[in-house]
Parts: C-alpha cells; structure tokens; sequence
C-alpha cells in the first residue's frame, strides 16, 4: 500500500464506523474532506472536538444538553407528572418536532439486549427509577421502538415502575398511513391488531 495513500484509507475507515454509512460513502465524505481548504477543514474537525468535549447529559433526564439542564427539563412550562421514555436524544427531537407533547423525557441511551450484551445496568434505568420515586410523577409513557429489545426494555421497566403507583402506558403502534399489509412486519402487524378501534 502506498503510505501517502493511507492517511485517507484511515479517514475513510473511521467516517465509515458511523451509522448507517457505507465504505463508498466513507470514501466518498473522506475526498470531499481532501477537497476543502484547511481553514474549512480545521473548522471541522474543531467543530468535532467541541461537541465533544462540551456537550454531556442532562442531570435530570440525562438527554444531550451544554448546561446542567437540557431546554426541556429548565422549562416550568413543562409537565413534570409526565415522563416519555425513549432510547436516543434522536427519539427526543422527533417527539418535539411534533408540538403535541408538554411532558418531560428520560433517554435510555440504549435498549437491554442480552444478544449484544447490554445489560439493564448499562442503560439509565436507575436514574429513571430515582426520578419516578420522587413521588412527583403520574405516568410513564414507554415510547421505545415496537422491536424485540424495544418490548422487551418496555416491559421490564414497567415491571420496576408498576409497584411504585405510577401509571405506565405504552405508545400506540400500526401500521402507518400509506403502508402496505405485504410489507408491514409481524411487530407491526400485531401492534395494528392489538391497537385496533371500532369503526363509527
């Protein structure tokens, strides 16, 4: 291999061990990486760096934030009874995108999968646990993806939270608008049966 050649086949390399990114688009984002100015690509790799080393969890709800308290948890607008519980900070911004949603968060950072050993203890189960005991909170609301490791994270939390008092309801899952019965998976398809309503 060429040694002036590797530095790229290494910047390739590590675009690639993000998700949902291919070689070819790794090879791809490291030519374009080779094509900027070093201004622009130092102001890359600063913005990088930055985020890295400022962004943390939240102390409450242990989404990604700057400051001691993410946007969501500093908000007194907000209704603290009410506690979403989704997998990623991702899963957040979608549920804000929406505008319907007025209660606050807890991000799991993960699923328990014992296949790729994650384990309950290797998740923000026990922060989620001690917040709930705080007796200020009404309902949990278990919005992990209709997966196998989704359920099965649902289900367990449920189980730890059920005893304490606190009503735990599960998102609504179907088929979407639009979807084909063909293409749907069993999870869905189940989730549409389970979910169905009477027609008026």
């Amino acid at each position: 291999m060429n040694s002036t050649a590797l530095p790229l086949v290494v910047l390739s390399e590590q675009f690639a061990k993000l998700p949902g990114i291919g070689m070819k688009t790794a090879q791809r984002l490291a030519y374009h990486v080779m094509s900027m100015s070093e201004e622009e690509a130092r102001a890359f790799a600063d913005a990088i760096i930055t985020a890295h080393s400022t962004v943390k969890e939240c102390s409450v709800c242990c989404n990604l934030t700057e400051k001691e308290l993410c946007p969501v948890c500093d908000d007194d607008r907000r209704d603290q009874s009410t506690i979403c519980v989704v997998e990623t900070p991702k899963d957040v911004t979608a549920f804000e995108r929406t505008n319907e949603y007025n209660g606050v968060y807890h991000v799991l950072h993960g699923l328990i999968s014992p296949l790729d050993g994650i384990t309950p203890d290797m998740i923000r189960i026990k922060e989620l646990l001690k917040r709930v005991g705080s007796g200020d909170v009404t309902e949990v609301i278990m919005a992990t993806n209709p997966t196998v490791e989704g359920e099965a994270t649902a289900m367990y939390i449920s189980k730890l939270i059920k005893p304490l008092g606190v009503k735990v309801t599960r998102l609504a899952f179907g088929l979407p608008v639009g979807g084909t019965l063909e293409f749907a998976d069993e999870v869905t398809l189940f989730k549409a049966l389970e979910n169905r309503s009477e027609i008026n």
